[in-house]
């Protein structure tokens, strides 16, 4: 079941019955609520009124009653069911005692802070087919407030206004210029001086990144900055069009794939600069060979661009990756702060993204500082005073596998990291995923190619995965970084990747969910373990923390997820999705967390065995990247096939060609498979559990 209440909600919200605060109260929370109010919250942090606290995105809190030498003390206040099942990435926002807070599917849920008590809940109703259009699972990490409203940008890509009140639809704007290609939206919405700024997602798909900004009143746009160049031969939108055109080879028409550089995720705004940063996505394809043949650097792909959020006007840019060609996004969170650099207070900002590097660089102009590998790094070795990397000319081969490291998973995330600045440190959740790619010579736009890595669902990658197998060993810890001597202060050691995002505060304190599905406290200056507590899945998403009639809250949403953990997990608990708050004398029990019933191997499918290396050119080209390899583990927020039963594969057909899945976000795959391509992939399931469960014996 997609939603337990699904046919309770819909484009209006179902309103609690026993609702504890009154719909003035919030209007009272809610309505005063603007970019100087965001910015005055800075002076005590009561609330979190930004996705990342403040416009700074430093996810570091003033509130310290919660204290090294009390966290032990920590109990659960209260949980709240988010009735889903699939990934939970939002940061909640908390106004003066109401929360609002995400699921999967976008679906936004108003709370009591104080309580947990349900207070609305609005279903944006995002078709379930359009799962199929994005590559890292329905995920959405949180709203915005101002003015008011309530705002959501839902998977789909349309941008809802609610009453924070009532949950009722004020208006409901279409972000997505081409409905034709496959856009989504996962993010954050930011407001910024009256208008609400919303990226998308797509680059796998073969789409033309953009970012755009909407009156907060009525939704109309304001104004939309394109992340890479158009067709050359038709007019530049910009003079910035103009020159990143000049960093693409139009021979191989990089238009026609879109190009890519979406902002799917990081944003951050400087008041005294009145600039907004934004971090842009991969190429599309990812390939750069077939992307741009000639080389170049590809402006903007990969890249921390500077706006003004008044005109969305281009101001400078640092390009990370230049000529990405790993999906070495740079849309990783941006944090803002003032550092003392060789003896003079430097104004900068500061990012970890895929790529394996921690950049500082000069927020008011750009200007390259420092940049140095936060985890082991093939792709480079460093990067030059002019600010780009020392490439190892290996790692862009077109002819031979190369393993990159990091891997496209990213030494980092989405998964926010924060920045204390009594301690200087800032907290990464750092991981490796190992991958192996080589150029996919069967690589065609937007078709279907057996063996082609998720081409089945429109995904254009050029490069095929573990052709060979990796040498690297998957890892995951806690890292904690001083970013003016660029080194490690500390870690800790986790069991997987995959762990959720972090929150400092000025009670000396860091807090991380992880994949294993604990949550805990640590000591901001040390790495001491201070605290922890199991929840019911592995944690993806950041915690938070809020004041309340003097008393400090910590809270975080849970709910495995993404698109390491569509096929991964670390625990065998599974939800359902859930939001946990904690005080000091908490004394609430702990919920019932439900146990994964994928315990066994499929056994007793028939099939022909000469089927099988054909079923595995289709399984790689429609299903390997959310079913994972069959057998090899039972799945993450979606099951692998190896441990379905065997019912579930004797009626593929009713899954794959007649789309019985399709609430659920499971795709029809009729358009270019039959039959006989099924009985072919079940023999590939079938005949891999079966040398999966000899192997073992």
């Amino acid at each position: 079941m997609r939603y337990i209440f699904a046919l309770a909600i819909g484009v209006t919200a179902s309103v609690s019955q026993a609702q504890t605060i009154s719909e003035d109260q919030i209007r009272a929370a809610v309505g005063p609520i603007d970019t100087a109010a965001i910015i005055a919250n800075d002076s005590h942090d009561r609330n979190w009124l930004n996705y990342g606290l403040n416009y700074a995105e430093t996810r570091y809190s003033q509130l310290a009653s919660i204290t090294a030498d009390n966290v032990g003390e920590l109990g659960l206040e209260w949980s709240y069911d988010l009735q889903s099942r699939r990934g939970v990435q939002a940061t909640p926002i908390v106004v003066d005692g109401v929360m609002y807070v995400t699921a999967s599917w976008s679906v936004v849920h108003a709370l009591d802070a104080l309580t947990g008590e349900q207070l609305w809940v609005y279903d944006p109703e995002v078709p379930g087919e359009f799962a199929s259009k994005g590559c890292c699972d329905v995920v959405n990490r949180g709203v915005a407030v101002y003015d008011g409203k309530v705002y959501v940008a839902a998977y789909d890509g349309y941008l809802h206004a609610l009453d924070a009140a009532t949950g009722e639809r004020v208006w409901r704007v279409d972000t997505i210029e081409n409905r034709d290609m496959s856009y989504t939206v996962t993010g954050a919405p930011r407001v910024i001086n009256g208008k609400i700024i919303i990226g998308n997602g797509g680059a796998e798909y073969g789409v033309r990144g953009y970012i755009t900004a909407y009156d907060i009143a009525t939704g109309d746009e304001a104004w939309r900055w394109y992340t890479v160049p158009g067709d050359p031969s038709k007019p530049f939108e910009n003079d910035a069009m103009k020159m990143a055109a000049e960093t693409w080879d139009p021979s191989a028409n990089y238009w026609e794939a879109g190009g890519g550089g979406t902002v799917w995720d990081a944003m951050a705004f400087d008041p005294d600069l009145n600039l907004l940063y934004i971090g842009t996505g991969n190429g599309s394809p990812w390939n750069r060979h077939l992307r741009s043949p000639a080389g170049g650097d590809n402006l903007f792909l990969a890249s921390i661009v500077a706006l003004n959020p008044d005109t969305g006007e281009y101001v400078w840019h640092y390009q990370n990756t230049p000529g990405d060609t790993w999906d070495y996004t740079s849309t990783q969170h941006i944090i803002l702060a003032d550092l003392e650099i060789d003896g003079e207070m430097r104004q900068v900002l500061m990012q970890a993204p895929k790529n394996g590097f921690f950049y500082v660089i000069d927020r008011t102009d750009g200007t390259f500082i420092s940049a140095e590998p936060f985890v082991e790094t093939s792709w480079a070795k460093a990067y030059g005073e002019d600010g780009r990397p020392i490439e190892n000319p290996a790692a862009r081969s077109k002819d031979e596998p190369f393993e990159t490291v990091p891997s496209a998973y990213g030494a980092h995330n989405w998964h926010p990291m924060s920045f204390n600045p009594n301690t200087g440190l800032v907290y990464i959740p750092a991981q490796g995923v190992p991958l192996v790619q080589s150029t996919d010579p069967g690589w065609s736009l937007n078709s279907h190619q057996p063996m082609s890595t998720m081409s089945g669902l429109g995904w254009n990658l050029g490069y095929l995965f573990n052709v060979v197998a990796p040498e690297a060993t998957p890892f995951g810890h806690l890292l904690a970084w001083d970013p003016v001597n660029q080194r490690e202060a500390w870690r800790a050691e986790y069991v997987s990747p995959w762990n959720g995002g972090t929150l400092t505060t000025a009670g000396n304190l860091v807090f991380q969910g992880t994949a294993d599905g604990r949550f805990i406290a640590y000591n901001a200056a040390t790495g001491e373990t201070l605290w922890q507590t199991p929840v019911t899945s592995g944690v993806v998403a950041a915690p938070m923390t809020w004041e309340r009639d003097g008393t400090q809250y910590v809270t975080i949403a849970v709910g495995w997820g993404g698109v390491y953990g569509l096929m991964q997990r670390a625990t065998e608990r599974v939800g359902p999705g859930r939001v946990f708050t904690f005080r000091v004398g908490g004394m609430a029990e702990m919920p019932n967390f439900e146990l994964s019933e994928r315990t066994e191997l499929i056994a007793g499918v028939p099939y022909d065995p000469a089927n099988v290396e054909a079923g595995l050119a289709n399984y790689v080209s429609n299903c390997l990247f959310c079913h994972g390899v069959p057998g090899v583990n039972n799945g993450g927020a979606i099951p692998n096939l190896g441990y379905s039963t065997p019912e579930a594969l004797t009626n593929a057909n009713a899954w794959v060609l007649e789309g019985a899945g399709i609430h659920n976000g499971m795709p029809r795959f009729d358009t270019h498979l039959n039959d006989t391509d099924v009985q072919k992939i079940l023999a590939f399931i079938q005949g891999t559990a079966d040398a999966v469960r000899g192997a073992s014996q």
